[in-house]
C-alpha cells in the first residue's frame, strides 16, 4: 500500500529541522517520495523537467546564485516553484533565507523550514528516513522476537503456540516485536524491517488469558518497536510421517518483499521446551553466520572415521597376506 509523510511529522521526528514559516500548514503538506531536490537548474529559469513534488533544499551554492538575481527574477523564479504538490523548502546551514521565497512560500502555502546541518548530511539523512517511511509495506500473520540481537520470525498455523513461545522468550529476557500480525517491509535489496502495527504495539494475546501488555508486566526492556528479520522459525505440528532435518544440511528459505530469508521447520510436540529449541536453533544461525557450522563438522568427522576404517581395514589385510 502507498505510504505517505506529512511535512508535520518530518519535522516532529527529525531535531536537526526547524520551521521558519507555515507551521500551521505542515499537517496537510504531504511528501510521497524520498527523492530530494536541489533546484539548480530551476533557478536559472529551467523548468522543464522540475521535480515539484520533491522536497526542495537550498544549500550555500542555491542560495549564493540567488543573491545574484535581481529582485524581479528572483519573485518569478520561486513563485515557479511553488507548486500545489511542493512539499516544504529546506534551507541548510541556517543561511539567509530570500524574501521572495518566503513571501511566494506564504502565497502558497508551503511550509519553509532550516536546519544547521550542511546539504549533503541533511539530505542523507532525510533521504533514509523517508526511504523506511514511504516503504511499501505488507501484513503477515506471525510473532516476531529479537533474540541475541537476531530478528527472529515464528510462523505456523493459528494455534501451534506462537504466542506462547514468544511469552517464555519474553521470560528468558528476549525481546517482543510484534504478535498476531507483522507489519514488514524492505529496507534495502538484503534488509527487510518487521514491526507491529499500532493497534497491536507491544501486546500479546494468550489463549485462556486474553491480551497482556508486555510492557507493563515486563518492563521497557522486554520490547523493541522493530527488528530486521534474520531467520524465519516455522513451528510444525508433530506428524510421524514426515521426515524432519535431523543433521541441518538442508537450507531452506522464504520470501518475503522480494528477499530470500533463511527458514527452518520446527516440530511441535508435547515435552519439547520450545522457547529452548529456539534459542539454540537462533544461536546455531549466528555461529553459521560466523563461519562454525556444526553439521559441516559431523560430516568432516564422519569422511575421517570412514577413511580411518578405510586404512585400518587395507593394513589388517596386508597383515594377513604376509602372515601367509
Amino acid at each position: 500500500m502507498a505510504q505517505t509523510v506529512t511535512v508535520d511529522e518530518l519535522v516532529t521526528q527529525n531535531h536537526l529541522i526547524h520551521v521558519v514559516q507555515g507551521k500551521s500548514d505542515l499537517i496537510d503538506k504531504k511528501i510521497t517520495t524520498a527523492d530530494i531536490c536541489r533546484p539548480g537548474l530551476e533557478l536559472t529559469g529551467y523548468f522543464d523537467f522540475y521535480p515539484s513534488n520533491r522536497i526542495q533544499l537550498l544549500g550555500r551554492t542555491e542560495i549564493s546564485y540567488a543573491a545574484r538575481l535581481d529582485h524581479s527574477l528572483r519573485k518569478r523564479v520561486f513563485t515557479k516553484m511553488c507548486q500545489p504538490e511542493t512539499p516544504c523548502f529546506l534551507i541548510s546551514r541556517e543561511l539567509p533565507i530570500p524574501k521572495e521565497l518566503c513571501a511566494a512560500a506564504e502565497t502558497y502555502k508551503i511550509p519553509v523550514l532550516t536546519t544547521h546541518a550542511n546539504s549533503t548530511y541533511i539530505s542523507s539523512v532525510l533521504t533514509q528516513y523517508l526511504n523506511d517511511r514511504l516503504a511499501p509495506r505488507e501484513s503477515i500473520h506471525g510473532v516476531l522476537v529479537e533474540l541475541y540481537g537476531l530478528g527472529v520470525l515464528l510462523i505456523g498455523h493459528s494455534g501451534v503456540g506462537k504466542s506462547e513461545t514468544a511469552l517464555s522468550l519474553i521470560k528468558r529476557g528476549h525481546r517482543l516485536i510484534a504478535d498476531d500480525r507483522v507489519d514488514v517491509y524492505q529496507k534495502d535489496e538484503r534488509t527487510i524491517i518487521g514491526a507491529a502495527p499500532k493497534i497491536l504495539k507491544h501486546l500479546v494475546e494468550i489463549r485462556g488469558i486474553g491480551v497482556i501488555d508486555v510492557m507493563d508486566l515486563f518492563g521497557v526492556g522486554a520490547v523493541k518497536d522493530s527488528s530486521e528479520i534474520q531467520l524465519i522459525i516455522n513451528l510444525q505440528n508433530w506428524d510421524p510421517n514426515v521426515n524432519y532435518d535431523r543433521l541441518g544440511f538442508n537450507e531452506d528459505t522464504k520470501e518475503i518483499c522480494n528477499v530470500e530469508i533463511p527458514q527452518i521447520t520446527v516440530p511441535v510436540k508435547v515435552g519439547r521446551s520450545m522457547d529452548i529449541i529456539i534459542e539454540v536453533a537462533a544461536m546455531n544461525f549466528r555461529a553459521k553466520k560466523m563461519g562454525y557450522d556444526a553439521s559441516q563438522k559431523f560430516e568432516s568427522n564422519l569422511t575421517a572415521l570412514i577413511a580411518d576404517h578405510s586404512q585400518s581395514a587395507k593394513t589388517f589385510k596386508n597383515t594377513q597376506k604376509g602372515d601367509k
